[in-house]
């Protein structure tokens, strides 16, 4: 079992250079405490997000971390120009010594899609050619790269570096139906998922099914809002009083333009969200049983912990993530799954 930390990047109740400061922090920490990776989301317009540049933050983070694997949980493909992000992405691999992460997508919202011009209705379409160009210009280092497509070509344009990971680093894939599953095993793809324990079964039991015996198997991630404390009381209380002010933000955009998030799977209060098996809150002994059946019931092989949200302070989150990690990861191995009857 492999464990990892995932951010929004939320706007906290200080600065934004505090909001980064916190988030650096939290991942040299995470270093030294055994987490292998650090995702964040990418979102345009809302206090959602304070780093609407994945690159830049990834940039931080290859010169504050050594080893940490780190890359966005996704770039949202429909908003660049994929040959522009492709040089991006072998320089940021480049930089950190072949330790970036590629998480796509296609853009979880609408909202933020057309804000800045795509047609959401174009953005499958848009994130199937991108992410083609991308990994046909990332294996074409030292060489010219021909492409046409329905919304991107490359005409003999010349490739003069690649990344370290041949021919690209490992991709993830933020995924919510089995139906999916073939699609991305194609292409070996990690996977995450922030719906609860049992919808994401079938998710994981396609894939394993898909994978050759002897090949490694790809991570299959849950992603969790996490509180640890010395108690449950004050996890619990730490806990509700940051989600009341990152479901503001999460909302923030449907707020202002209208409507509601295109999938409700985070309700407005956390004592909701923990009944729904999606948070992991509560003193250590508390969370251990709580991650042990989400394990269990899950089928994932890879945990990712949001430490960092809503109005928390650096002190609480980073508390919080050493407490899980001594108390709580350290007790968790390898495991052993048992075929579904």
């Amino acid at each position: 079992m492999e464990f990892g930390l995932f951010d929004h990047m939320d706007h906290g109740a200080g600065t934004v250079a505090e909001d980064f400061e916190h988030r650096l922090r939290l991942a040299e920490a995470g270093e030294a405490l055994g987490f292998t990776r650090f995702h964040a989301t990418e979102h345009h317009g809302t206090p959602l997000s304070v780093a609407p540049s994945p690159s830049l933050l990834m940039a931080a983070l290859s010169q504050r971390t050594t080893r940490l694997r780190f890359g966005p949980l996704v770039w949202n493909l429909p908003l660049y120009n994929p040959l522009r992000l492709a040089e991006e992405i072998a320089m940021l691999d480049q930089l950190s010594g072949g330790r970036l992460e590629l998480g796509v997508g296609r853009g979880a919202s609408p909202i933020e899609l057309r804000l800045h011009g795509v047609a959401p209705e174009e953005a499958e379409a848009r994130f199937e050619e991108g992410l083609a160009l991308i990994l046909a210009a990332l294996g074409a280092a030292g060489g010219q790269l021909d492409f046409q497509g329905r919304f991107y070509r490359a005409e003999g344009l010349p490739v003069t570096f690649g990344p370290v990971q041949a021919p690209h680093p490992p991709l993830w894939y933020g995924i919510t139906r089995a139906q999916t599953v073939p699609r991305v095993a194609r292409q070996r793809m990690n996977i995450v998922t922030s719906h609860d324990a049992a919808a994401f079964r079938p998710i994981t039991d396609a894939y394993r099914a898909l994978i050759p015996p002897g090949e490694a198997l790809p991570l299959m991630g849950i992603n969790r809002h996490t509180v640890v404390a010395e108690t449950d009381a004050e996890a619990m209380a730490l806990a509700r009083r940051a989600y009341a002010a990152w479901h503001l933000s999460f909302t923030h955009l449907w707020r202002l333009k209208g409507g509601a998030p295109h999938t409700l799977m985070f309700p407005p209060d956390f004592d909701a969200l923990l009944a729904s098996g999606k948070a992991l809150a509560g003193s250590p002994a508390t969370v251990r049983t709580q991650l042990a059946r989400q394990i269990e019931a899950s089928g994932c092989n890879y945990v990712l912990l949001r430490f960092a949200f809503g109005d928390m302070c650096a002190g609480e989150s980073l508390a919080s993530q050493a407490l899980f990690a001594r108390q709580v990861m350290a007790e968790f191995g390898p495991v052993h799954l048992q075929p579904v009857s």
